[in-house]
C-alpha cells in the first residue's frame, strides 16, 4: 500500500463546504487523492450517484484546490476493497463531533485489521463544524437558502428547481 496515495469516501449527499474543506487540506496532505462516493445502505439518497459525481467534479474544478484529485465512485464490496485497488494507504474521514468518532473509530480498526488501511481523521473548519449534507438536503426541501453550506455547482443545481427534493 502506498501511504502517498489516500481515499477520502463519503455519500456527498449533496457534496458540502465542509467536505470540499476536507478534500482540499487532504489533497495538500497526498501524493494522489480519490474522492470516493459510496452507496451507503443505511440511508435513503436524494441524488443519484451520477449526479453527485458530477456535481463533485465542477464543485472541486471551481475550488482552490490544487493536486492530483480523482472522483470515482463505488457501491459494491468494501471500501478497503478500492482502497487495495488504486494501492492507497490511507483513507481519510472529515469528523464535526464525537458522535463522528464514535461511528468511525470501529470502522477504521477493522479496515486497518482487514487491508492494513490507516484511518487520518481531520477536523472541519469551524465554519462548517455543525453542517451535514442531510441537514441541506432538509432546508433545501423546505425551500431554504442552502447556499452558504454549498459550493457554488451545487447551489446553481439545487436552484434550478430541476428535480423534486
Amino acid at each position: 500500500m502506498n501511504s502517498r496515495i489516500a481515499v477520502v469516501p463519503g455519500s456527498f449527499d449533496p457534496p458540502t463546504l465542509g467536505h470540499l474543506d476536507v478534500i482540499r487540506r487532504a489533497a495538500s496532505l497526498y501524493d494522489q487523492l480519490h474522492v470516493l462516493v459510496v452507496h451507503n445502505p443505511g440511508k435513503e439518497a436524494m441524488l443519484p450517484i451520477a449526479q453527485r459525481l458530477t456535481l463533485l467534479e465542477q464543485s472541486i474544478a471551481e475550488s482552490d484546490i490544487d493536486g492530483d484529485v480523482v472522483v470515482a465512485s463505488w457501491s459494491m464490496g468494501l471500501l478497503v476493497d478500492y482502497a487495495t485497488d488504486v494501492d492507497a494507504g490511507v483513507l481519510v474521514k472529515g469528523i464535526r463531533s464525537q458522535v463522528d468518532v464514535a461511528y468511525e473509530t470501529p470502522m477504521a480498526i477493522v479496515n486497518r485489521h482487514l487491508a492494513h488501511v490507516e484511518t487520518v481523521f481531520l477536523l472541519p473548519d469551524p465554519a462548517h463544524a455543525l453542517v451535514s449534507s442531510s441537514l441541506v438536503r432538509q432546508v433545501a426541501s423546505l425551500g431554504g437558502d442552502v447556499s452558504p453550506f454549498v459550493p457554488a455547482a451545487v447551489a446553481r443545481f439545487l436552484d434550478t428547481g430541476s428535480r423534486d427534493l
